[in-house]
């Protein structure tokens, strides 16, 4: 059986969905009571990661963006000791008045929440720039601030996804399901999927109905693997996330990147 890329092939299905957004609101609602002195269960909060760039296949790793009031940026930047942590923990306590009962801990850089059924939230707390550029906490190393700019990488991937005519997204998530039913033991992470794609995929697109192809079957997975190798990534070269350019390291992603490559061949 042919493992490559199929139109309209794996997606997350709409019952799933439709939890997924249910625990959406309810974090965004507890973030909103605790630090915005709000109810509002949509203010302030976005979907990142894989699920906000549409290319998530499973619910194992649901981001969530919440953003904080500026106010609070100078109060735990000029804390003695990690202020980052304790920012994290402030985030954690906040989502356990709303999950009492699930495994809720600040984590690194995110404060997770895995749930009974096997769902796993990443939530991102940050500060928003005014150059719509998000500032969030790292409490590792004892502690610093890093940058992210998920809405221009959204967007950047919702065009080049229109122009492809659906294939880019297709293509990133044939890649996760490849990559987790061949070589789950194997890293991969979700921005190295999308940012190699959106490079690789040039002006390749799925055909509109009745339109003949001047390309052999197998012609376009042997474009992305030729990318691969030409561009260095094959041994670890870094590569540019789509609409925010920010560097993505390859260094603990390429060696499976190139293997599922090669079995989409």
């Amino acid at each position: 059986m042919s493992n490559r890329v199929q139109k309209h092939g794996e997606t997350i299905i709409q019952n799933t969905r439709s939890l997924i957004s249910l625990r959406y609101h309810t974090v965004t609602k507890a973030i909103n009571k605790e630090f915005w002195n709000s109810t509002s269960d949509i203010l302030h909060s976005i979907y990142v990661g894989s699920y906000g760039r549409n290319t998530a296949i499973d619910t194992s790793d649901i981001d969530i963006l919440v953003e904080l009031p500026s106010s609070l940026f100078d109060r735990y930047s000029n804390l003695s000791g990690n202020g980052q942590s304790r920012l994290l923990q402030a985030v954690r306590n906040a989502i356990l008045n709303a999950y009492p009962r699930s495994d809720v801990r600040a984590d690194g850089q995110v404060v997770k929440i895995a749930f009974s059924d096997g769902m796993y939230f990443e939530i991102v707390s940050a500060f928003k720039n005014w150059d719509g550029i998000y500032k969030y906490p790292d409490s590792n190393i004892g502690g610093s601030w890093r940058s992210t700019n998920p809405k221009a990488e959204q967007e950047a991937m919702a065009q080049k996804n229109k122009s492809s005519n659906g294939l880019l997204y297709d293509t990133c998530r044939h890649i996760r399901y490849i990559r987790d039913n061949y070589f789950s033991s194997y890293h991969l992470s979700g921005i190295v999927i999308d940012s190699f794609v959106y490079n690789a995929i040039g002006n390749w697109r799925w055909l509109n109905s009745g339109e003949p192809s001047s390309s052999p079957r197998g012609t376009y997975e042997q474009v992305l693997l030729d990318y691969y190798n030409q561009h260095g990534i094959s041994y670890g070269m870094n590569i540019n996330a789509p609409g925010s350019n920010d560097t993505v390291s390859t260094s603990s992603s390429y060696e499976c990147l190139g293997k599922v490559l090669r079995n989409i061949i």
